[in-house]
Protein backbone atom coordinates (compact mmCIF):
# COMPACT_ATOMS: atom_id res chain seq x y z
CA UNK A 1 0.00 0.00 0.00
CA UNK A 2 2.70 2.43 1.01
CA UNK A 3 4.26 1.54 -2.40
CA UNK A 4 1.14 2.43 -4.13
CA UNK A 5 0.92 5.85 -2.46
CA UNK A 6 4.31 7.07 -2.95
CA UNK A 7 3.64 6.11 -6.42
CA UNK A 8 0.26 8.16 -6.45
CA UNK A 9 2.48 11.32 -5.24
CA UNK A 10 5.22 10.99 -7.31
CA UNK A 11 2.48 11.15 -10.33
CA UNK A 12 0.83 13.81 -9.00
CA UNK A 13 4.09 15.96 -8.45
CA UNK A 14 4.71 15.06 -12.15
CA UNK A 15 1.42 16.56 -13.16
CA UNK A 16 1.78 19.96 -11.10
CA UNK A 17 -1.33 18.75 -8.98
CA UNK A 18 -0.90 19.28 -5.32
CA UNK A 19 -3.72 16.53 -4.09
CA UNK A 20 -6.95 15.06 -5.38
CA UNK A 21 -10.27 16.43 -5.04
CA UNK A 22 -13.27 15.00 -3.59
CA UNK A 23 -14.63 13.15 -6.06
CA UNK A 24 -10.88 12.03 -7.51
CA UNK A 25 -10.46 10.62 -4.13
CA UNK A 26 -14.04 9.31 -3.68
CA UNK A 27 -13.56 7.47 -7.05
CA UNK A 28 -10.32 6.54 -6.55
CA UNK A 29 -10.82 4.09 -3.97
CA UNK A 30 -14.25 2.68 -5.08
CA UNK A 31 -12.19 1.80 -8.40
CA UNK A 32 -9.40 0.45 -6.30
CA UNK A 33 -11.52 -1.46 -3.73
CA UNK A 34 -14.90 -1.64 -6.28
CA UNK A 35 -15.25 -4.32 -9.58
CA UNK A 36 -18.46 -2.25 -10.82
CA UNK A 37 -18.07 1.58 -10.55
CA UNK A 38 -20.32 4.27 -12.08
CA UNK A 39 -18.83 7.87 -11.63
CA UNK A 40 -21.39 10.81 -12.49
CA UNK A 41 -19.03 13.83 -12.19
CA UNK A 42 -19.22 17.82 -14.49
CA UNK A 43 -17.69 18.02 -17.27
CA UNK A 44 -13.70 19.23 -17.16
CA UNK A 45 -13.94 17.88 -12.91
CA UNK A 46 -11.08 15.16 -13.49
CA UNK A 47 -12.56 12.01 -14.09
CA UNK A 48 -9.60 10.83 -16.19
CA UNK A 49 -7.40 10.90 -13.58
CA UNK A 50 -9.91 9.66 -11.14
CA UNK A 51 -9.97 6.40 -13.02
CA UNK A 52 -6.32 6.43 -14.46
CA UNK A 53 -4.72 6.37 -11.19
CA UNK A 54 -6.21 3.44 -9.56
CA UNK A 55 -5.43 1.59 -13.42
CA UNK A 56 -2.03 2.14 -13.46
CA UNK A 57 -1.47 0.83 -9.93
CA UNK A 58 -2.95 -2.70 -11.03
CA UNK A 59 -1.11 -3.07 -14.20
CA UNK A 60 1.31 -6.09 -14.09
CA UNK A 61 4.21 -4.97 -15.62
CA UNK A 62 5.43 -8.37 -16.76
CA UNK A 63 2.24 -8.83 -19.25
CA UNK A 64 2.96 -7.70 -22.45
CA UNK A 65 -0.70 -7.46 -23.30
CA UNK A 66 -3.32 -5.06 -23.47
CA UNK A 67 -4.75 -4.97 -20.14
CA UNK A 68 -7.00 -1.70 -19.82
CA UNK A 69 -9.85 -0.69 -22.75
CA UNK A 70 -11.19 2.55 -22.20
CA UNK A 71 -13.93 3.51 -25.00
CA UNK A 72 -14.89 7.10 -25.55
CA UNK A 73 -17.22 8.98 -27.72
CA UNK A 74 -14.53 11.33 -29.97
CA UNK A 75 -11.64 11.12 -31.04
CA UNK A 76 -10.53 14.41 -29.15
CA UNK A 77 -11.43 12.27 -25.65
CA UNK A 78 -9.01 9.65 -27.30
CA UNK A 79 -6.44 12.34 -27.93
CA UNK A 80 -6.78 14.25 -24.33
CA UNK A 81 -6.51 10.57 -22.25
CA UNK A 82 -3.94 9.75 -23.70
CA UNK A 83 -1.71 12.80 -23.32
CA UNK A 84 -3.04 12.66 -19.80
CA UNK A 85 -1.78 8.88 -19.22
CA UNK A 86 1.77 9.67 -20.68
CA UNK A 87 1.89 13.06 -18.88
CA UNK A 88 1.73 10.35 -15.57
CA UNK A 89 4.98 8.74 -16.57
CA UNK A 90 3.65 5.27 -16.17
CA UNK A 91 6.52 3.41 -17.96
CA UNK A 92 3.79 1.14 -19.29
CA UNK A 93 3.12 1.69 -23.14
CA UNK A 94 -0.36 3.56 -23.61
CA UNK A 95 -1.86 3.98 -27.23
CA UNK A 96 -4.60 5.66 -28.96
CA UNK A 97 -6.58 4.81 -31.96
CA UNK A 98 -9.78 6.16 -33.72
CA UNK A 99 -11.56 7.56 -36.75
CA UNK A 100 -9.64 9.90 -38.77
CA UNK A 101 -6.31 8.52 -38.25
CA UNK A 102 -4.57 6.35 -40.60
CA UNK A 103 -5.50 2.62 -39.71
CA UNK A 104 -1.61 1.53 -40.99
CA UNK A 105 -0.70 3.71 -37.60
CA UNK A 106 -2.28 1.82 -35.54
CA UNK A 107 -1.30 -1.54 -36.47
CA UNK A 108 2.29 0.16 -36.27
CA UNK A 109 1.24 1.24 -32.68
CA UNK A 110 -0.26 -2.29 -32.02
CA UNK A 111 2.64 -4.78 -33.24
CA UNK A 112 3.51 -4.48 -29.65
CA UNK A 113 0.31 -4.42 -27.54
CA UNK A 114 -0.28 -1.10 -25.06
CA UNK A 115 -0.76 -1.90 -21.76
CA UNK A 116 -3.91 0.78 -21.93
CA UNK A 117 -5.77 1.09 -25.59
CA UNK A 118 -7.91 4.32 -25.66
CA UNK A 119 -10.05 4.50 -28.58
CA UNK A 120 -13.62 4.97 -29.82
CA UNK A 121 -15.74 1.98 -30.35
CA UNK A 122 -16.04 1.94 -34.16
CA UNK A 123 -12.08 1.96 -34.86
CA UNK A 124 -11.38 -0.84 -31.97
CA UNK A 125 -14.15 -2.99 -32.64
CA UNK A 126 -12.49 -2.48 -36.84
CA UNK A 127 -8.95 -3.77 -35.31
CA UNK A 128 -10.27 -6.59 -33.48
CA UNK A 129 -12.48 -8.01 -36.46
CA UNK A 130 -9.04 -7.81 -38.51
CA UNK A 131 -7.19 -9.66 -35.80
CA UNK A 132 -4.62 -6.63 -35.16
CA UNK A 133 -5.96 -6.21 -31.68
CA UNK A 134 -5.66 -9.03 -29.06
CA UNK A 135 -8.48 -8.36 -25.89
CA UNK A 136 -7.80 -11.86 -24.44
CA UNK A 137 -6.21 -10.45 -21.23
CA UNK A 138 -7.88 -7.30 -20.42
CA UNK A 139 -8.93 -7.40 -17.13
CA UNK A 140 -10.36 -3.31 -16.72
CA UNK A 141 -13.10 -2.02 -19.01
CA UNK A 142 -13.67 1.66 -19.09
CA UNK A 143 -16.74 3.08 -20.79
CA UNK A 144 -16.12 6.80 -20.28
CA UNK A 145 -18.62 9.60 -21.38
CA UNK A 146 -20.79 6.22 -22.01
CA UNK A 147 -23.71 8.01 -22.92
CA UNK A 148 -22.35 9.71 -25.01
CA UNK A 149 -21.44 6.97 -27.31
CA UNK A 150 -24.40 5.88 -27.32
CA UNK A 151 -25.85 9.14 -28.95
CA UNK A 152 -23.17 8.93 -30.97
CA UNK A 153 -24.89 5.60 -32.52
CA UNK A 154 -21.96 2.91 -30.90
CA UNK A 155 -24.27 0.60 -29.56
CA UNK A 156 -23.55 -1.79 -32.10
CA UNK A 157 -19.84 -1.94 -31.85
CA UNK A 158 -19.95 -1.26 -27.67
CA UNK A 159 -22.17 -4.67 -27.94
CA UNK A 160 -19.57 -6.67 -29.55
CA UNK A 161 -16.67 -5.34 -27.94
CA UNK A 162 -18.21 -6.03 -24.44
CA UNK A 163 -19.11 -9.92 -25.57
CA UNK A 164 -15.47 -10.05 -26.88
CA UNK A 165 -13.90 -10.10 -23.22
CA UNK A 166 -14.21 -12.71 -21.44
CA UNK A 167 -12.02 -12.48 -18.24
CA UNK A 168 -12.81 -8.67 -17.44
CA UNK A 169 -13.06 -8.22 -13.78
CA UNK A 170 -13.22 -4.49 -13.64
CA UNK A 171 -16.36 -2.26 -14.84
CA UNK A 172 -16.41 1.80 -14.89
CA UNK A 173 -18.68 3.84 -16.02
CA UNK A 174 -18.47 7.59 -16.32
CA UNK A 175 -21.27 10.50 -17.42
CA UNK A 176 -21.70 14.05 -16.72
CA UNK A 177 -25.33 13.29 -17.24
CA UNK A 178 -27.85 12.97 -14.38
CA UNK A 179 -30.60 11.19 -16.28
CA UNK A 180 -28.42 8.06 -18.03
CA UNK A 181 -30.00 4.45 -18.27
CA UNK A 182 -27.57 1.67 -17.84
CA UNK A 183 -27.53 -0.81 -21.18
CA UNK A 184 -28.27 -4.21 -20.19
CA UNK A 185 -25.04 -5.34 -22.75
CA UNK A 186 -22.46 -3.98 -20.14
CA UNK A 187 -23.71 -6.69 -17.64
CA UNK A 188 -23.24 -4.70 -13.96
CA UNK A 189 -24.78 -6.31 -11.24
CA UNK A 190 -24.19 -4.14 -7.99
CA UNK A 191 -22.31 -1.23 -9.36
CA UNK A 192 -21.35 1.42 -6.57
CA UNK A 193 -22.72 4.73 -8.01
CA UNK A 194 -20.50 8.14 -7.33
CA UNK A 195 -22.61 10.95 -7.86
CA UNK A 196 -20.90 14.56 -7.93
CA UNK A 197 -22.96 16.24 -10.45
CA UNK A 198 -24.60 19.06 -7.97
CA UNK A 199 -20.90 19.87 -6.88
CA UNK A 200 -19.83 21.04 -10.52
CA UNK A 201 -21.59 24.30 -10.93
CA UNK A 202 -21.63 25.82 -7.82
CA UNK A 203 -20.01 29.09 -8.56
CA UNK A 204 -21.99 29.56 -11.81
CA UNK A 205 -23.77 33.01 -12.75
CA UNK A 206 -26.16 32.97 -15.76
CA UNK A 207 -26.34 36.49 -17.79
CA UNK A 208 -28.90 37.64 -20.12
CA UNK A 209 -27.33 39.70 -22.44
CA UNK A 210 -30.43 41.26 -24.76
CA UNK A 211 -29.75 42.46 -28.89
CA UNK A 212 -32.13 45.13 -30.13
CA UNK A 213 -31.04 43.05 -33.43
CA UNK A 214 -32.20 39.19 -34.63
CA UNK A 215 -28.37 38.34 -35.84
CA UNK A 216 -26.65 39.41 -32.44
CA UNK A 217 -23.70 40.07 -34.06
CA UNK A 218 -23.23 43.48 -33.12
CA UNK A 219 -24.29 42.73 -29.42
CA UNK A 220 -21.73 39.64 -29.55
CA UNK A 221 -18.90 42.30 -30.61
CA UNK A 222 -19.92 44.51 -27.91
CA UNK A 223 -19.63 41.68 -25.33
CA UNK A 224 -16.36 40.45 -26.14
CA UNK A 225 -15.38 43.76 -25.80
CA UNK A 226 -16.56 44.37 -22.54
CA UNK A 227 -14.66 40.38 -21.72
CA UNK A 228 -11.36 41.83 -22.66
CA UNK A 229 -8.90 39.23 -22.20
CA UNK A 230 -11.11 36.90 -20.80
CA UNK A 231 -10.79 33.01 -22.34
CA UNK A 232 -13.91 31.42 -23.40
CA UNK A 233 -16.21 29.39 -25.81
CA UNK A 234 -18.89 30.91 -28.01
CA UNK A 235 -21.54 27.87 -28.63
CA UNK A 236 -23.67 28.07 -32.17
CA UNK A 237 -25.62 25.28 -32.78
CA UNK A 238 -25.42 24.81 -36.29
CA UNK A 239 -21.58 24.68 -38.44
CA UNK A 240 -23.24 26.86 -41.15
CA UNK A 241 -24.20 29.23 -37.75
CA UNK A 242 -20.11 29.31 -37.31
CA UNK A 243 -19.13 30.09 -40.69
CA UNK A 244 -21.24 32.98 -40.66
CA UNK A 245 -20.08 34.16 -36.75
CA UNK A 246 -16.31 33.57 -37.61
CA UNK A 247 -16.80 35.69 -40.85
CA UNK A 248 -18.32 38.86 -38.59
CA UNK A 249 -14.96 38.56 -36.34
CA UNK A 250 -12.83 38.15 -39.22
CA UNK A 251 -14.20 41.12 -40.15
CA UNK A 252 -14.27 42.82 -36.68
CA UNK A 253 -10.48 42.05 -36.12
CA UNK A 254 -11.37 39.21 -33.42
CA UNK A 255 -9.10 36.29 -32.84
CA UNK A 256 -10.59 32.99 -32.66
CA UNK A 257 -10.35 29.31 -33.75
CA UNK A 258 -13.71 27.10 -34.86
CA UNK A 259 -14.28 23.56 -33.99
CA UNK A 260 -17.28 21.58 -35.22
CA UNK A 261 -17.43 18.54 -36.37
CA UNK A 262 -17.17 19.11 -39.91
CA UNK A 263 -13.94 19.75 -39.91
CA UNK A 264 -11.13 17.25 -39.86
CA UNK A 265 -9.16 15.35 -37.29
CA UNK A 266 -6.26 17.95 -37.95
CA UNK A 267 -7.58 21.18 -37.87
CA UNK A 268 -9.66 20.14 -34.99
CA UNK A 269 -6.72 19.46 -33.02
CA UNK A 270 -4.78 22.51 -34.07
CA UNK A 271 -7.67 24.53 -33.03
CA UNK A 272 -7.76 22.79 -29.34
CA UNK A 273 -3.83 23.73 -29.41
CA UNK A 274 -4.29 27.46 -29.92
CA UNK A 275 -7.24 27.85 -27.95
CA UNK A 276 -4.74 26.15 -25.15
CA UNK A 277 -1.67 27.91 -25.46
CA UNK A 278 -3.27 31.19 -25.52
CA UNK A 279 -3.13 32.15 -29.65
CA UNK A 280 -6.82 32.37 -29.61
CA UNK A 281 -9.05 33.45 -26.56
CA UNK A 282 -11.98 32.69 -27.78
CA UNK A 283 -13.27 29.08 -29.78
CA UNK A 284 -16.53 29.28 -31.73
CA UNK A 285 -17.66 25.71 -31.54
CA UNK A 286 -20.99 23.58 -31.88
CA UNK A 287 -22.13 21.19 -28.66
CA UNK A 288 -19.54 19.45 -29.66
CA UNK A 289 -16.62 20.97 -27.59
CA UNK A 290 -19.45 21.07 -24.79
CA UNK A 291 -17.78 17.80 -23.43
CA UNK A 292 -14.96 15.52 -24.18
CA UNK A 293 -12.22 17.82 -25.00
CA UNK A 294 -9.56 19.26 -22.93
CA UNK A 295 -9.29 22.96 -22.81
CA UNK A 296 -8.01 25.02 -19.65
CA UNK A 297 -10.19 27.27 -17.23
CA UNK A 298 -12.62 29.05 -18.29
CA UNK A 299 -13.70 32.84 -17.43
CA UNK A 300 -17.04 32.48 -19.98
CA UNK A 301 -18.76 30.71 -22.09
CA UNK A 302 -21.39 32.83 -24.46
CA UNK A 303 -25.00 30.59 -25.52
CA UNK A 304 -24.77 32.46 -29.29
CA UNK A 305 -27.52 30.43 -29.94
CA UNK A 306 -30.05 28.88 -27.53
CA UNK A 307 -29.79 25.25 -26.19
CA UNK A 308 -32.38 22.56 -27.25
CA UNK A 309 -32.31 20.90 -24.80
CA UNK A 310 -31.61 21.25 -20.91
CA UNK A 311 -28.26 18.97 -21.07
CA UNK A 312 -26.89 20.64 -24.01
CA UNK A 313 -27.26 23.87 -21.43
CA UNK A 314 -25.72 22.24 -18.71
CA UNK A 315 -23.09 20.66 -20.56
CA UNK A 316 -22.44 23.90 -21.98
CA UNK A 317 -22.18 25.49 -18.68
CA UNK A 318 -20.05 23.06 -17.71
CA UNK A 319 -17.17 24.14 -19.31
CA UNK A 320 -17.24 26.87 -16.81
CA UNK A 321 -17.38 27.19 -13.08
CA UNK A 322 -15.40 23.80 -12.52
CA UNK A 323 -15.15 22.80 -8.95
CA UNK A 324 -14.18 25.22 -6.72
CA UNK A 325 -13.93 27.84 -9.36
CA UNK A 326 -16.04 30.66 -10.53
CA UNK A 327 -17.31 31.36 -13.77
CA UNK A 328 -20.17 33.45 -16.02
CA UNK A 329 -22.49 31.70 -18.73
CA UNK A 330 -23.81 34.39 -21.06
CA UNK A 331 -26.66 33.61 -22.73
CA UNK A 332 -27.44 36.06 -25.89
CA UNK A 333 -31.07 36.94 -26.68
CA UNK A 334 -32.87 38.37 -29.08
CA UNK A 335 -34.96 41.16 -27.06
CA UNK A 336 -38.09 39.85 -28.37
CA UNK A 337 -36.97 36.11 -28.14
CA UNK A 338 -38.75 34.00 -25.31
CA UNK A 339 -36.42 31.61 -23.20
CA UNK A 340 -36.94 27.98 -22.99
CA UNK A 341 -38.09 27.02 -19.17
CA UNK A 342 -34.98 25.12 -18.48
CA UNK A 343 -32.42 28.42 -18.96
CA UNK A 344 -33.10 30.98 -15.91
CA UNK A 345 -30.61 34.07 -16.04
CA UNK A 346 -29.84 35.97 -12.96
CA UNK A 347 -30.00 39.35 -14.36
CA UNK A 348 -30.30 40.48 -18.15
CA UNK A 349 -28.11 43.06 -19.33
CA UNK A 350 -27.19 45.71 -22.28
CA UNK A 351 -23.87 45.96 -23.57
CA UNK A 352 -23.21 49.30 -25.05
CA UNK A 353 -20.64 49.41 -27.77
CA UNK A 354 -17.04 48.84 -26.79
CA UNK A 355 -13.57 47.92 -28.62
CA UNK A 356 -12.57 44.88 -29.78
CA UNK A 357 -10.78 42.54 -27.47
CA UNK A 358 -7.13 42.83 -27.78
CA UNK A 359 -5.09 40.63 -29.77
CA UNK A 360 -3.51 37.95 -27.83
CA UNK A 361 0.24 38.28 -27.36
CA UNK A 362 0.79 34.54 -28.37
CA UNK A 363 1.08 32.97 -31.77
CA UNK A 364 1.66 28.89 -32.70
CA UNK A 365 5.13 27.12 -34.29
CA UNK A 366 4.88 24.09 -35.77
CA UNK A 367 8.01 21.73 -35.15
CA UNK A 368 8.09 18.19 -37.20
CA UNK A 369 10.00 16.25 -34.84
CA UNK A 370 8.16 14.07 -32.02
CA UNK A 371 7.84 11.43 -29.68
CA UNK A 372 8.90 9.03 -32.42
CA UNK A 373 12.13 10.66 -32.74
CA UNK A 374 13.33 10.61 -29.63
CA UNK A 375 12.49 14.40 -29.06
CA UNK A 376 11.32 15.52 -24.99
CA UNK A 377 10.05 19.04 -24.21
CA UNK A 378 13.48 19.66 -22.98
CA UNK A 379 14.85 19.51 -26.51
CA UNK A 380 12.59 21.54 -27.77
CA UNK A 381 12.55 24.06 -25.14
CA UNK A 382 16.34 23.94 -25.80
CA UNK A 383 15.76 24.62 -29.05
CA UNK A 384 13.48 28.03 -28.79
CA UNK A 385 15.96 29.33 -25.15
CA UNK A 386 19.55 28.55 -26.71
CA UNK A 387 19.34 28.54 -30.59
CA UNK A 388 16.32 31.12 -30.85
CA UNK A 389 17.40 33.47 -28.19
CA UNK A 390 13.95 33.86 -26.48
CA UNK A 391 13.84 34.23 -22.43
CA UNK A 392 12.09 31.20 -20.44
CA UNK A 393 9.14 33.55 -19.96
CA UNK A 394 8.96 34.34 -23.82
CA UNK A 395 8.36 30.52 -24.26
CA UNK A 396 4.72 29.26 -23.52
CA UNK A 397 2.85 25.83 -23.66
CA UNK A 398 4.91 22.86 -25.70
CA UNK A 399 2.36 20.32 -26.61
CA UNK A 400 4.73 17.69 -28.15
CA UNK A 401 2.84 14.92 -30.37
CA UNK A 402 4.18 11.47 -31.95
CA UNK A 403 5.63 12.51 -35.33
CA UNK A 404 5.63 16.69 -34.60
CA UNK A 405 5.31 19.28 -31.63
CA UNK A 406 3.54 22.85 -31.29
CA UNK A 407 4.99 25.78 -29.25
CA UNK A 408 3.52 28.94 -28.18
CA UNK A 409 5.52 31.94 -28.93
CA UNK A 410 5.28 35.80 -28.92
CA UNK A 411 3.68 37.09 -31.68
CA UNK A 412 6.25 39.44 -32.59
CA UNK A 413 9.00 37.20 -32.61
CA UNK A 414 7.50 34.37 -34.21
CA UNK A 415 8.62 35.17 -37.93
CA UNK A 416 12.54 35.42 -36.92
CA UNK A 417 11.96 32.83 -35.06
CA UNK A 418 11.08 31.02 -38.10
CA UNK A 419 13.82 32.26 -40.13
CA UNK A 420 16.19 31.09 -37.41
CA UNK A 421 15.31 27.96 -36.62
CA UNK A 422 13.54 25.90 -39.67
CA UNK A 423 15.86 23.66 -40.71
CA UNK A 424 17.86 23.37 -37.72
CA UNK A 425 18.95 19.96 -35.77
CA UNK A 426 16.95 18.35 -32.57
CA UNK A 427 18.72 15.59 -31.27
CA UNK A 428 20.68 15.66 -34.42
CA UNK A 429 17.45 15.34 -36.41
CA UNK A 430 16.79 18.57 -39.04
CA UNK A 431 12.81 19.54 -38.65
CA UNK A 432 11.15 22.05 -40.23
CA UNK A 433 9.91 25.30 -38.18
CA UNK A 434 6.70 26.97 -39.29
CA UNK A 435 4.08 28.97 -38.45
CA UNK A 436 -0.11 27.41 -38.70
Amino acid sequence: MSQKKKNQKAILRKLGIDELNAMQQAAHQAIYTGDEVILLSPTGTGKTLAFLLPILSELDSALEQLQALILVPSRELAIQIEQVARDMGSGFKINAVYGGRAVYKDKLDLQHPPAILIGTPGRVADHMRRGTLSVDQVKTLVLDEFDKSLETGFEKEMTEIVEAIPFVKKKILTSATQKVVIPDFVGLNNPEKLDFLDEGLQGLVVKGVVSPTKDKLDTLANLLGHLGKGRGILFCNFKDTISFVSEFLEKKGIDHACFYGGLDQQERERALIQFRNGTHRLLVATDLAARGIDVPELDFIIHYQLPIKKEEFIHRNGRTARMQTDGVAYVLKYQKEPLPDFIEVEELMEVDPSTPPPRPNWTTLFISGGRKDKISKGDIAGLFLKQGDLKPNELGLIELKQDCAFVAVPRKKARQLVKVLDNGRVKKRKVRVNMI
